[in-house]
């Protein structure tokens, strides 16, 4: 099961009391105060992981809490601090605040660790609280409370194509063709009902290279008003770099107009917002092993006056394949130099 969206409580460890002791040993009359200090209370961290691809973990697990610190004993003994929860998240995962909506931080990297809740300090034992005039202080310190927050979390798959079009267009074929994914395949609409993803590679080791590729559900027109499967998947190729427009050209399709088809998707790339419809796109025309020439003709033609690469492929005969794998390389690698330097100039 795909989950993409969880709510979770997290409570971090209390701190440990301090301790009120005097010290009491043999020809030791006025040992003085021995109290020691409460141990921290664990933290709860939240660490990006290759491992996880999906967040179902936390949707049967909302609850996670730190151990409490350990109170202070005699003879100045400070309480053990409590043990850490450490919550593994997918690379991708964007952490929100639940009551702000505000954004907290962003995991992009595998091993990116981020405390979501701080632990509470041990309180101070007596000992802290002697002074000349007040020696034997029976005075301690609590352990301060650990923090208590409620995130909700979002996961954003990290690709670097995404794959867009109506109902079988031929995404799933597609995906299955150029990489191991196996996705759903079936001669019906909305086949594919959450996300895939499938690493590509292109030439021979060791100058072999590759990039991964999202099959996103597919579209059709009204989707970002809650249409079919709405939109809700298309966040997950907020990150990617390159966008694969595919559209079916064959007669079996139902559709009559394939820049209709077109235009439609687009427009609901562009409602969605987030700089989707900003994205670099190659347009794909599918199934042309039972291609209608007519349809063909007229997408090859809006292509070019838009200045959109195109390409023509068949995912059955192999028709196209290896040229436009070859096509996406080169622009993912274009837009992982591109990438870098935008940031870098980023004021």
């Amino acid at each position: 099961m795909f989950i993409d969206e969880a709510r979770i409580l997290v409570k971090a460890g209390d701190g440990g009391n301090g301790c009120v002791a005097f010290r009491r040993e043999k020809f030791v009359p006025r040992g003085g105060p021995s109290g020691g200090d409460g141990g921290r209370g664990g933290d709860v961290v939240m660490e990006a992981s290759q491992q996880h691809n999906t967040l179902i973990h936390f949707r049967y697990n909302p609850e996670h809490k730190g151990e409490r610190g350990r109170h202070g004993e005699g003879s100045n003994c400070t309480g053990r601090d409590g043990a850490s929860v450490v919550l593994k998240v997918p690379v991708g995962t964007t952490l929100f605040d639940a009551e702000t909506g505000e954004q907290v931080h962003d995991f992009s990297r595998a091993g990116e660790s981020f405390v979501v809740a701080k632990g509470g300090r041990g309180g101070r034992g007596n000992q802290h609280f002697a002074t000349p005039t007040h020696q034997a202080p029976r005075e301690s310190e609590p352990g301060r409370l650990g923090e208590e927050r409620t995130y909700r979390l979002e996961l954003k798959l990290l690709a670097d194509v995404g794959l867009v079009g109506f109902p079988n267009a031929g995404k799933s074929t597609l995906i299955s063709r150029i990489s191991a994914a196996r996705p759903k395949i079936a001669d019906y609409p909305f086949t594919t009902l959450e996300p895939n993803l499938g690493v590509v590679t292109v030439g021979e080791a060791p100058e072999q290279r590759s990039f991964v590729v999202a099959d996103m559900p597919g579209l059709i027109e009204g989707a970002h008003l809650g249409s079919g499967l709405g939109i809700q998947f298309l966040r997950h190729i907020e990150r990617t770099s390159v966008l694969l427009h595919l559209v079916d050209v064959s007669d079996g399709s139902g559709r009559e107009d394939p820049v209709a088809d077109f235009k439609v998707i687009f427009g609901e790339l562009d409602s969605f917002g987030h700089g989707l419809a900003e994205k670099p796109m190659m347009v794909v025309a599918t199934k042309i092993d039972a291609a209608n020439p007519l349809k063909l003709k007229k997408l090859v033609a809006y292509a070019k006056r838009r200045k959109l690469e195109f390409y023509a492929i068949s995912a059955v005969t192999g028709a196209g394949i290896e040229e436009l794998k070859w096509a996406l390389e080169k622009a993912v690698q274009t837009a992982r130099v591109v990438e870098p330097e935008a940031a870098a100039f980023d004021f």
